[in-house]
């Protein structure tokens, strides 16, 4: 998986993402500089984490045959600081009408999403700077 992030604008901190075919804006608030184009970058970390649930919630019940109508998950967090854990909160919304033993499979299988596996396991990083002719903005 690879995702590129490129400056738009000459100021700020406007970025156009390119995801495969697809593509949005990542921006900073303006108390941080931005001009709150698009969402900052931590809050996609959330919005990956309730995407990422929602959709293995809806992938399972789907392979179970279970028609449990539309789920939502809501997702916050605040940044810690340095040196502590994140503390993610979800809420999972499901239907009235879905019985207790899919409620309890279902929370089980939301944290199996792969988004929190990552967040949740020992992550490592490698790096490497290359240097281009200067971009006209």
């Amino acid at each position: 998986m690879r995702a590129i992030a490129r400056r738009v604008a000459s100021t700020g901190f406007t970025h156009r993402v390119e995801i495969r075919q697809h593509q949005l804006v990542v921006d900073e608030p303006p108390d941080t500089g931005g001009r709150d184009e698009g969402p900052h970058p931590q809050e996609l970390m959330a919005a990956s984490l309730a995407s990422c649930t929602a959709v293995t919630l809806e992938m399972y019940a789907r392979a179970k045959g279970w028609d449990i109508g539309p789920v939502s998950v809501e997702c916050e967090y605040a940044t810690p600081e340095r040196g502590q854990a994140t503390d993610f909160k979800t809420v999972i919304r499901l239907p009235a009408d879905c019985a207790a033993e899919q409620v309890q499979r279902l929370r089980l299988v939301a944290r199996k999403c792969n988004v929190r596996r990552v967040l949740e396991s020992e992550a490592t990083f490698s790096e490497r700077v290359e240097l281009s002719e200067p971009a006209v903005i």
